[in-house]
C-alpha cells in the first residue's frame, strides 16, 4: 500500500502542477499538489519493514486522503450542478476539486479494503 499511496500522491502533484500552470498562477491551485506531497511523504515513511511503523504512516495517510475526500465535496457538487447545466461560480476550481475529491475517494477506498483485508489475515 506504501506504493500506491506514493502513486496517488504523484498523481495529485500532477493535478496541481498542471492546475497551477493551465488556470493561472494561484496559490489555491497548488492544493491537490499539498495533499499530493503529503501522501508521499508518508507512503514512503510507510515503506518499511516495522509493522507498527508502516500502520501508523498508512493511518496518517488514508486520514489526509479522507481529509482532502471530504473539503473537496462542495467542488463535486458544483461539478453535479454544471453536468445539469446550472451556473458555477468558478467552474475550472470546481472541475480541479472533483478530480481530486474523485482521485482521494478511490484511494481512502483501497486503503480500507486492504485494512480489512490484513486484519481477516491477522485474525485467522
Amino acid at each position: 500500500m506504501a506504493k500506491l499511496t506514493i502513486a496517488f500522491g504523484a498523481l495529485l502533484i500532477l493535478l496541481g502542477a498542471g492546475a497551477y500552470l493551465t488556470l493561472g498562477h494561484h496559490p489555491h491551485t497548488l492544493i491537490p499538489a499539498a495533499f499530493g506531497l503529503l501522501l508521499v511523504i508518508f507512503g514512503a515513511l510507510a515503506n518499511t519493514e516495522v509493522p507498527k511503523k508502516r500502520m501508523l504512516f498508512m493511518h496518517i495517510a488514508v486520514t489526509v486522503g479522507l481529509l482532502g475526500f471530504l473539503g473537496t465535496i462542495p467542488g463535486i457538487i458544483g461539478t453535479v450542478r454544471m453536468i445539469g447545466g446550472q451556473f458555477v461560480p468558478r467552474p475550472d476550481a470546481a472541475k480541479v476539486q472533483a478530480i481530486m475529491g474523485t482521485l482521494c475517494l478511490i484511494y481512502v477506498l483501497l486503503c480500507v479494503r486492504s485494512f480489512i483485508a490484513a486484519r481477516r489475515l491477522r485474525t485467522t
